[in-house]
C-alpha cells in the first residue's frame, strides 16, 4: 500500500486557493508546494483534510475561517493619523501597508477606512473570516527522517 499522509511525512502537493470565487494563490506553473505534516506548517483545517490522502489522489476541500485563519478580530483595528504614514503615501481604501511594531515585529495593515485627518488600520490576517477552497494533488509523500 503506498505511503499515505500522515505525522512525520514530506508531503509535495499541487494546489489552487480560492476565495470568493476568486484564485488567490496556486502552484500552477510554479514548483509543488511541501510541508511536514503534523508540524502546524499549514492551516489546521487543511492539514485535518489532508491526512489519509495518498500520491495521485486529488480533492476539492473547504476550510471554514476558524479552522483556516480566523474570524475578523474586531479589536485588531486601529486608528492612527494620516501624518503617521510614510510621507510618500496617499492612502486609499484596500491600500497595504508594511511596519514594524514597537517590538521589533513585522506586521502588514490594510487600511479599511479614511476619517478625516486619520485613517483606520485592519491589522487582521487578509484571509481572516473567509470561507478557502483548496483544489489540491497529492504528488508525492516521503518519510522525514529522524533528527
Amino acid at each position: 500500500m503506498a505511503a499515505a499522509v500522515q505525522d512525520n511525512m514530506d508531503v509535495g502537493m499541487e494546489y489552487t486557493l480560492t476565495v470568493d470565487d476568486a484564485v488567490v494563490d496556486s502552484t500552477e506553473g510554479k514548483e509543488p508546494f511541501h510541508y511536514i505534516h503534523g508540524r502546524r506548517q499549514v492551516i489546521p483545517g487543511l492539514e485535518r483534510q489532508l491526512a489519509g490522502m495518498h500520491a495521485g489522489d486529488s480533492a476539492e476541500l473547504t476550510v471554514a475561517p476558524e479552522d483556516g485563519y480566523g474570524a475578523v478580530d474586531p479589536t485588531a483595528f486601529m486608528e492612527i493619523p494620516k501624518a503617521q504614514l510614510p510621507a510618500d503615501a496617499s492612502p486609499e481604501i484596500g491600500m497595504v501597508l508594511r511596519g514594524v511594531n514597537p517590538d521589533g515585529q513585522q506586521f502588514r495593515a490594510r487600511i479599511s477606512e479614511l476619517k478625516g485627518e486619520n485613517v483606520v488600520l485592519d491589522l487582521n490576517h487578509p484571509l481572516a473570516g473567509k470561507t478557502l477552497t483548496f483544489k489540491v494533488k497529492i504528488l508525492d509523500i516521503t518519510p522525514v527522517p529522524a533528527s
